[in-house]
């Protein structure tokens, strides 16, 4: 078993440093006042600590409802950002507060940056500890630019020469088209579409099909340091389990799946790709188990996430902040 760091003190925090495969953990210390006005008091330390480690779970805060956890995103100041273009099935609490994907327990949800296919991407994912499972569920991270420096040299220099492109047909499987965009008027997606570079053709059963391209190598905002930002190897059916791929295929065809990923000129990833992209990820994870009041606090551009299979009731609130326009992230 792999040992702990002790705790050290740092300004007003405890922090267990993080031990391979784990998180930094910053423990705070204050018994008294609520989440949110210990997070403001702590605010510059908890930045500081994501800018540097990319993850932090901040314990200790008793995050215990969706308003607290948008009152705490707030305090940190992190400006909360509302979901378009919704890939997984999700509750919405509040306004910019929603559930994490309504995705079976049994299964996992693979490696990825949060709407690394959209336009204007959130700089921040926040994911807060309401109800843990008895076992699993942890939300775990990985750096993207380790991941980076794992990949194979050529398949780097062929996605960062392509991009990546992105192909959704919204039908009865998964987020309807009304609720990814948040509109029930056609023209009103059409106008969205123009304006973040998507290509969209309505068919004739109602049902949208979209296609976007974007790049899949960047330089971070913050640090320059290139990075992985895509979803190439998440959305494609190869990281799907055989079965589900297979029943997907049957029912709708090899070329109406409701998402399909290739390279930026659409020709085929190789499955060999995918493979060693996911399992470049899968090298670099890290998680921590939940706690009841936990709050995880994700540079999103730099960290990839995804969630363990779990058992019994699970309940964590995500949100996502600061909205940004990537450099060179649309690509034509």
């Amino acid at each position: 078993m792999t040992s702990v760091p002790a705790k050290t003190s740092s300004g007003a925090l405890d922090v267990t440093p993080a031990a391979p495969g784990r998180l930094t953990v910053l423990h705070v210390r204050e018994t008294d006042g609520d989440a949110p006005r210990r997070a403001a008091a702590h605010r510059a330390e908890v930045l500081r600590s994501v800018a540097e480690h990319g993850a932090v779970l901040l314990r200790g805060l008793g995050l215990k409802s969706p308003a607290a956890m948008a009152d705490t995103a707030v305090a940190l100041g992190i400006e909360p950002m509302v979901e378009r273009e919704r890939f997984s099935p999700r509750r919405e609490y509040q306004r910019a507060v929603y559930s994490s994907s309504e995705w079976p327990s049994d299964e996992p949800i693979c490696m990825h940056h949060e709407l690394s296919y959209a336009a204007e991407v959130p700089a921040f994912a926040l994911f807060g500890a309401l109800a843990v499972p008895r076992e699993g569920g942890a939300t775990a991270v990985a750096d993207s630019q380790e991941v980076l420096y794992a990949l194979p040299d050529d398949l780097v220099a062929r996605f960062t020469r392509l991009g990546w492109q992105l192909t959704r047909t919204y039908r009865e499987v998964g987020v309807a088209w009304s609720e990814a965009f948040g509109t029930d008027d056609p023209q009103d997606v059409d106008a969205y579409c123009r304006h973040a570079l998507i290509d969209h053709e309505w068919l004739p059963d109602g049902a949208l099909r979209t296609r976007q391209r974007r790049a899949a190598v960047l330089s971070h905002p913050g640090n320059g340091r290139p990075v992985w930002f895509n979803q190439a190897a998440f959305l494609n059916e190869l990281t799907l389990d055989p079965m589900v791929r297979a029943y997907l295929t049957d029912v709708y065809g090899p070329d109406s799946l409701p998402f399909h990923t290739t390279y930026g000129d659409g020709t085929p990833i190789p499955a060999a790709a995918v493979d060693v992209i996911n399992e470049a990820y899968r090298a670099a994870t890290r998680s921590e188990p939940w706690q009841v009041g936990d709050l995880l606090l994700v540079d999103n551009v730099r960290m990839a996430h995804s969630r363990e299979a779990y058992e019994g009731d699970r309940e964590i609130a995500v949100m996502f902040g600061n909205p940004t326009q990537l450099a060179g992230h649309v690509l034509p």
